[in-house]
């Protein structure tokens, strides 16, 4: 129990054993709770001392941001390990954790003198400093915490194939050290029923000697000896706590070894799976080499394995049934597939292909070895070398602007009618953020390509949902365009497609696009926004559908946009999501395409901005499955088999789908570096306000209050804004007054029409849209731009 101490009241000896517990007022206080008890005096920010580059633990009071209803609270957070955790006071250190973020992944941000925001996936820390040198002293600590992390993570992940998986023994061992514990702990337990029983016994004994008569200083001391027995039980008793304590502890980490070894068990095998499927195409290849030699030198040419076809040549190991996946999904909903694993090994596969594992390097997702011979596109070969464009703008301005002040008259409106500053805005017009959807134009080239209508069609549901994975970061509000505004972008030279964009329309606000490229495809669209804003959110919902035809197999697909939602408009940091659904129809044939974006959920386990989808044709038989995630990837996988599963959560019957190993169709660039600082733009985005000679007076590159905020002088941009938007209203009072006079005279008036494009009525969707009726490019040839009315 410890070394024997003196009493305080003496040197007595009465009993010998009571004294290995000293009192109270002579225990010494322990280091750590000497250490707590200093800083948990004084202001509520006191940390645990300023940082040191690499040390592992850094603790102290953080105010966080909880609900509108209490505001901040102080917290005590604990820095460790690349994790930040905290709790409500120091004493839950020992048992309850409120929360914990990984600082590998997260975004540190600064928002004033004492905030620190914190930032990973989904979940966002707000939290603020008694000072700003406490602050600064935080941010230090969390950023060589982060970078610590990150440092063991790389290590990590270069080291885990070195590491062997623990073995059945070893899993025996934990099993028998926790027996063995249980084991003691209950011998533990009946030394301190015996210590609690003769402790009682001893203190009656005692109790009945202070009744007797005896000497003033030995009823004194029969009393420290009565305390010191009191005290000698408390202590047995929080003894047999802590052991308890950490029994639990043992066997909940337990199990989470136990998961752990599950899981590389299961890695193992797969590998060994793996490696053997391996040596059994090595071994049939060479057999084949060697069986018909003469074959392989008549024809050098030819290929030995056709890459294009799905089942094995004969003589070769097939790998379908071991290099399989299986799907289960929600039979008679067809706007949504659910991919659910049906076991272990294929539910690593399934979200392996949701975090980054795909069958290639990330940034080679457009290199030939991830698409079959038939989609293979060389055309790029002989276009001329590209031009060299900008790759960063000026830097954002630092502006503040109290936000409220101006949303809250505005509640209910429609965002196209409130007069925003240019605060609120990012230096392109909508016209431009239209263009942004060619950012991976390669997946329509490569569309082209395929012989099959239905990879094809994966191609095209790739390409509509990457033109969203530039509004993750994106939260600012394109300028709205002045009716009669274009822009066009040509990149016929260097990818060979010709964009074009106008305003077609300013009540309600409606832009036509047109797109042609000489690689086989031509893209048009009529996008009218409709948005409102709700107090806490802004939802965004893009009208119109968007044609897609390739010219040699004449396969015409159809979709529509889904929904985007920007939160924490008033109290928060901004952040976007895409839901809905998109049904993709190629009009030709009949197959179909149904996308499911996931809204994000505080509760949901699913990998958040989670897509998926299913390709089926006419007969609506299920051919792929598409899964990803809208800011970083889409793969397909071919379904080889279908059959009956069981019946889900809802009750409704699945259908289980047996796939081939997913294909990654489309992979996210990387930002530009810097581009924090420059609105989060894209390599694109940065290059389409470039200033271009020879554009049309009415291009968007030519708009004043847009040029001035893209240098910096936001101060002038609203002055030239509210100008443009004033002549605009001028312009359209004139136009209503003509139309006035024009029916109290009987005349009939034409009103507004468009320069370069024209109103049609669509034979496959019978809706009415502007369609490009030609002369742009013939007029910038001959540089006429007399048709174009003076708007800037």
């Amino acid at each position: 129990m410890g070394k024997a101490a003196a009493p305080c009241g003496g040197s007595s000896g009465i009993v010998s054993f009571l004294t290995a517990v000293p009192c109270l007022s002579c225990k010494p206080q322990p280091a750590a709770e000497r250490r707590m008890s200093d800083q948990g005096k004084g202001s509520a920010s006191t940390t645990a001392g300023a940082p040191a580059p690499g040390s592992d633990t850094y603790k102290g009071w953080l105010f966080k941001w909880t609900n509108y209803l209490k505001g901040y609270q102080r917290r005590w957070f604990v820095l460790s390990n690349g994790l930040l955790s905290y709790y409500r006071t120091q004493a839950e250190m020992a048992h309850t954790c409120r929360g914990t973020i990984n600082l590998a992944t997260a975004h540190i941000d600064t928002e004033d003198a004492c905030n620190i925001v914190l930032s990973s996936g989904g979940r966002t820390y707000h939290l603020k400093a008694g000072s700003e040198v406490e602050r600064q002293r935080w941010v230090t600590a969390l950023e060589l915490a982060k970078a610590k992390a990150i440092r063991m993570m790389r290590d990590q992940s270069d080291e885990s194939g070195d590491e062997e998986p623990t073995s059945q023994s070893d899993r025996s061992e934990i099993q028998g050290t926790l027996k063995t514990l249980a084991s003691k702990l209950d011998d533990l337990s009946t030394c301190n029923d015996l210590i609690a029983k003769h402790g009682a016994a001893l203190q009656r004994s005692l109790s009945e000697l202070e009744g007797l008569r005896v000497p003033v200083e030995g009823g004194e001391k029969i009393k420290a000896v009565n305390e010191r027995a009191t005290l000698f039980r408390i202590t047995s008793n929080a003894m047999i706590n802590a052991c308890r304590d950490f029994l639990d502890l043992a066997e909940t980490h337990s199990r989470r070894w136990q998961r752990a070894l599950q899981y590389e068990r299961e890695q193992r095998i797969h590998l060994e799976e793996t490696i053997e499927q391996l040596a059994k195409q090595h071994n049939s290849l060479e057999r084949a080499w060697r069986e018909a030699p003469t074959l392989a030198a008549n024809t050098p040419a030819a290929p030995t394995i056709d890459k294009g076809n799905d089942r094995p040549q004969k003589g070769e190991a097939s790998d379908e049934d071991e290099d399989t996946e299986y799907f289960d999904a929600m039979e008679d909903s067809p706007a949504f597939i659910t991919v659910t694993a049906a076991d272990h090994t294929q539910h690593r596969r399934s979200v392996s292909n949701l975090s980054g594992a795909s069958g290639g390097h990330p940034n080679d997702w457009n290199q030939e070895d991830h698409v079959s011979p038939s989609c293979n596109d060389s055309s790029g070969k002989e276009l001329q070398p590209r031009r060299r464009r900008r790759s960063r703008i000026p830097d954002k301005p630092n502006y503040s602007l109290n936000l409220w002040s101006i949303m809250k008259n505005c509640i209910g409106k429609e965002l196209s009618k409130i007069p925003m500053p240019v605060n609120f805005n990012e230096p392109l017009s909508m016209l431009q953020r239209l263009t942004e959807d060619l950012e991976y134009h390669e997946l329509l080239d490569r569309a082209a390509k395929c012989d099959s209508s239905l990879e094809q069609m994966c191609y095209v549901a790739a390409f509509s949902v990457s033109s969203y994975s530039t509004t993750v970061h994106r939260t600012a509000k394109p300028f709205n365009p002045l009716l009669g505004e274009t822009y066009e972008l040509d990149r016929l030279e260097e990818f060979g497609y010709r964009s074009l964009c106008e305003q077609v329309s300013h009540h309600p606000p409606a832009a036509a696009h047109h797109v042609l490229s000489r690689r086989g495809w031509t893209l048009w669209q009529e996008i009218t926004i409709a948005s409102k804003f709700r107090g806490k959110y802004l939802s965004i919902m893009p009208l119109g559908a968007i044609h897609l035809q390739f010219h040699s197999s004449g396969n015409h697909y159809v979709w529509r946009k889904v929904t985007s939602t920007v939160h924490n408009i008033i109290v928060g940091k901004l952040w976007i999501d895409q839901s809905g659904d998109i049904d993709i129809v190629n009009h030709r044939t009949k197959e179909t395409c149904q996308l499911k974006f996931s809204p994000y959920s505080y509760f949901s386990r699913d990998v958040p901005r989670k897509v998926t989808g299913v390709v089926t044709d006419s007969d609506g038989q299920a051919h792929y499955i598409l899964s990803g995630t809208w800011d970083d990837k889409i793969e397909s996988a071919k379904i080889v088999q279908s059959s009956r599963g069981g019946s889900g959560s809802e009750g409704k019957q699945k259908t289980v789908y047996q796939t081939l190993s997913p294909k990654l169709l489309w992979k996210k660039y990387p930002l530009p570096e810097n581009a924090e600082n420059m609105y989060h733009f894209s390599s694109l985005a940065l290059t389409l306000n470039e200033p271009e000679e020879g554009v049309g007076p009415t291009d968007s590159r030519l708009r004043p209050d847009q040029r001035l905020m893209e240098a910096g002088r936001w101060d002038e941009a609203n002055v030239e804004k509210q100008r443009l938007e004033e002549k605009q209203r001028a312009v359209r009072r004139r136009r209503e007054a003509e139309a006035s006079d024009a029916l109290d005279e009987g005349r009939e008036y034409e009103g507004y029409q468009p320069v370069w494009f024209q109103k049609r009525t669509d034979s496959l969707t019978g809706e009415t849209s502007f369609v490009y009726k030609g002369g742009y490019w013939e007029a910038k040839e001959r540089q006429d731009w007399s048709l174009c009315p003076e708007i800037f």
